[in-house]
């Protein structure tokens, strides 16, 4: 069913990328950052519960939201490779997330007229929170891009090795691609301009080059990743196979 994988693309997305920056709870620079981060991460995987349990209702196999995110393999996760970029330095987190909410803006506040109820909910919230990691994420982005010699060479090689992953953000699966055509789904492709004038605008400020990617990186919608989420799932999913059926 086309809507089902759909919404797993999306869930996949924010749950991935939410577990990633959780993981710089009591570790990030600076104690306001370790406020900022999982609270961002909390955003993202509250987004993925909502989607997690409209997926499971589409699929109608008695299946729960904890089933779907948690006792899946890696090859039947949908998400794009972008959010399953190890976290890297502070540069790579803070791009990471603002290629990635520079995207969702728009995506969301396009989904505000979708024909799903349920999608129309989620956006009507997640619109406002992707608007404020744009924010915080470009912030920090300015701030070491036009920082120090080292804060500079850091960023930009942040830009280097993130932005050949940006292009699968725009392309739409089969799944994706009926679900737009009835207008379940904003057409990825349409949020190019949005995101590139984001991402311009950041990277006059923070002195950065965007990179000519002829071939980007791609694979992720048909459940082709790196290496690093399958060490990602082992650890986020260990309570739950290690103790199957437990209820919180």
């Amino acid at each position: 069913m086309a809507r089902l994988e759909a919404v797993l693309e999306l869930a996949d997305d924010h749950l991935i990328l939410g577990h990633r920056i959780s993981e710089w709870c009591g570790h990030a620079p600076m104690l306001e950052e370790d406020l900022a981060l999982p609270n961002m991460a909390l955003d993202l995987i509250g987004t993925a519960r909502v989607l997690y349990d409209h997926a499971a209702k589409l699929e109608g196999k008695g299946r729960s939201e904890d089933d779907l995110a948690m006792l899946r393999v890696e090859r039947e996760y949908r998400n794009c490779l972008l959010v399953e970029r190890p976290n890297g330095d502070f540069a790579q987190t803070m791009l990471r997330q603002l290629y990635f909410a520079a995207f969702m803006e728009p995506f969301w506040k396009a989904a505000l007229g979708s024909s799903d109820e349920i999608i129309r909910g989620v956006a009507g919230k997640a619109v406002k929170e992707m608007a404020y990691h744009i924010r915080h994420a470009g912030e920090w982005v300015i701030r070491l891009g036009d920082g120090t010699e080292e804060s500079a060479r850091r960023m930009q090689g942040a830009v280097t090795e993130l932005h050949r992953f940006t292009g699968e953000l725009f392309e739409s699966s089969p799944a994706a691609a009926a679900c737009e055509a009835e207008g379940v789904l904003p057409v990825r492709a349409d949020m190019r301009g949005d995101w590139d004038r984001v991402i311009g605008m950041v990277f006059g400020e923070a002195l950065l080059e965007q990179p000519d990617i002829p071939f980007p990186q791609t694979g992720g919608r048909a459940g082709i990743h790196g290496e690093q989420l399958g060490h990602l799932l082992a650890e986020m999913q260990y309570l739950q196979r290690a103790y199957p059926g437990a209820e919180w």
